[in-house]
């Protein structure tokens, strides 16, 4: 391991662009599948990258952490497994510690370079490095799990995630890389379209809004609507492989995505189906009209264990859950029904049918697996663009990340929700208005004076 503080200050930095401050380590792999020369050439990436910044005590410090089965001070290689949730704690706690240089209120950055899929857990270590602040670039090489590169990354995973087709292009995405470490103002010098205000990133940017609007699906325009109103029903995976204590997670998992919904009987509906070798419908979307009654429910549902039948999950979802008799509201009022799928594995039947048949009638469906889901099941099931309706983690303690992340609040311009609202000084809203105001108001008394003068006129007659 290189500390910080001993890399050597440039010693032209008018020609270095301006990254800094910022505390940098890189977490490079040894493991045996990296060859020797391999090796050097991501030694190569390092300095290449190393050569465009301002390195110094008060602008940027660099450390560097090779890993295979164990963490090694050495910066040659160290031919053995690759146990990359051990090195990111050891950068957490020893890299980025003030002993070894790292200063305080100056960002922390990490960039990972591995070439396999780890021997040992990643999510939650990287989850709770990226939650000390530990800003997380995952840099795959040949071999390299896309699944595990996302574990480790932070959001957004454009911007921090990264596949290298071989090492023999690892110096050609370099130069390519460099700028996401440069302190360039990126809202000066790309046209980023936000409504409101644009924030520089190293390397890219953000849109936020004025207070009491909210950043809308594009990114970069404001508005004020807080949720739709939606009938959202969420498959949740009750097989033996994901066993009690991970199916209390789970149930966590539903009542954080409830939590960001306005739930009532007019606005957001939620049911809740559970499957294993069966399907059983726990609640239907008519059944809770508050956020409160529906977290209840979810606490009291019983594990079902046995197979994996997300097929038939679907189907039923499709055939029942999303009827009008559980509660989903008809099709003519343009409330968005949205499918949620939760599943831990491979499914023991055919999903084809039915995840087709889903999104042709309608429903936008998303996909969460978790441990040795299937990502291309989950594909299949998810609707497009795939990147904004998959999830995925290797271990159950990272489901809320997803939670949190989850954008199931669209604002549809043509949902009607429950209630319509008319104004009342419309044209057809004032007929409407006549027309119901006509029989009791007009109809009525000149009915009763009809009858008067009749009486008047049988008067006048008889008296002759």
């Amino acid at each position: 391991f290189v500390p910080l503080l001993d890399w050597p200050a440039v010693r032209d930095p008018a020609q270095k662009c301006k990254s800094g401050p910022v505390d940098l380590v890189f977490l490079i792999d040894s493991s045996r599948s990296v060859r020797p020369h391999e090796f050097e050439t991501m030694r190569k990436f390092m300095i290449d990258i190393l050569d465009t910044l301002d390195i110094g005590p008060n602008t940027t410090r660099v450390g560097v952490v090779q890993y295979s089965s164990q963490v090694r001070s050495e910066s040659s290689p160290s031919p053995q497994g690759t146990m990359t949730g051990l090195a990111i704690k050891y950068m957490m706690n020893m890299a980025f510690s003030a002993e070894e240089g790292d200063r305080p209120k100056v960002p922390n950055v990490a960039v990972i370079v591995t070439d396999g899929r780890p021997q040992d857990r990643v999510a939650e270590v990287a989850a709770e490095a990226r939650d000390k602040g530990i800003e997380i670039y995952a840099v795959g090489v040949a071999r390299a799990d896309m699944t595990s590169l996302r574990a480790m990354a932070s959001p957004p995973f454009e911007d921090h995630v990264f596949l290298v087709e071989s090492f023999d292009l690892i110096h050609q995405f370099g130069l390519q890389f460099q700028d996401k470490l440069c302190d360039v103002d990126m809202c000066n010098t790309v046209e980023h379209g936000c409504e409101h205000q644009c924030v520089s990133t190293p390397g890219s940017f953000y849109c936020v809004c004025p207070e009491g609007q909210l950043l809308q699906d594009d990114g970069k325009s404001c508005g004020t609507c807080k949720s739709a109103n939606i009938d959202l029903v969420l498959l949740i995976d009750g097989s033996k492989s994901v066993r009690p204590q991970n199916f209390e997670l789970v149930k966590k998992f539903v009542n954080q995505v409830v939590d960001s919904l306005d739930i009532s009987a007019h606005g957001t509906r939620v049911g809740l189906v559970q499957y294993s070798s069966r399907v059983r419908t726990e609640f239907p979307l008519n059944m809770y009209h508050s956020a409160d009654e529906i977290k209840a429910a979810v606490m009291k549902v019983d594990y079902m264990e046995k197979g994996t039948m997300t097929g038939l999950a679907l189907k039923h979802m499709l055939e029942n859950s999303f009827s009008e008799a559980e509660g989903a509201r008809p099709t003519s009022r343009n409330i968005p029904r949205i499918g949620l799928v939760f599943t831990d594995g491979r499914s023991q039947d055919d999903i084809t049918e039915y995840a087709k048949k889903a999104k042709e009638a309608g429903i936008t469906m998303y996909a969460v697996g978790v441990g040795k889901a299937v990502e291309d099941e989950l594909r299949e099931i998810a609707s497009e663009p795939v990147e904004k309706h998959f999830y995925y983690t290797t271990d159950f303690t990272a489901i809320s990340t997803i939670a949190e992340n989850l954008k199931l609040n669209v604002c549809p311009e043509e949902s009607q929700g429950e209630i319509e609202v008319k104004d009342p000084c419309a044209c057809e809203s004032l007929v409407e208005f006549q027309q119901c105001l006509y029989p009791s108001l007009i109809r009525s008394p000149l009915v009763g004076m009809t009858a008067r003068l009749e009486q008047l006129e049988n008067q006048l007659l008889s008296r002759k």
